[in-house]
């Protein structure tokens, strides 16, 4: 159920880095694209942690293609930087972007609007 599976074979080429993020941020409610040495990073991955939702991280500086996959994220998301976090699919923003909407009260809502959908999904 975690997919962890996934990430051993993340990111081994360079081929289609795009694909690999469309089909990962389709699988996983929340992605956050990150890297290890990244400080916004740990404060994203805090923020989902401390409200209890379950994420799934793709550290970039353990990447041997990460270059490529940060290239391919500038292209859907208009930034290099990291965190890239997307909720259901859709990118929301970078660390500072994310504490906003969780502020605001639209975070949850968004997460919750992916299990919803995933689980009408299992229905059929």
């Amino acid at each position: 159920r975690m997919g962890s599976n996934i990430s051993s074979s993340w990111g081994k080429s360079a081929v289609a880095p795009m694909n690999q993020i469309q089909e990962t941020i389709s699988d996983n409610c929340v992605v956050i694209f990150s890297k290890t040495s990244c400080s916004y990073c740990t404060m994203a991955k805090k923020l989902f942690h401390d409200i209890n939702i379950n994420y799934k991280v793709v550290e970039l500086d353990m990447l041997e293609y990460g270059n490529q996959f940060q290239d391919a994220l500038f292209k859907m998301t208009g930034e290099r930087t990291v965190p890239r976090i997307f909720v259901n699919g859709t990118f929301i923003g970078g660390a500072t972007d994310t504490h906003r909407l969780h502020k605001e009260g639209k975070l949850l809502p968004l997460v919750h609007q992916c299990y919803v959908k995933k689980s009408k999904r299992k229905e059929f």
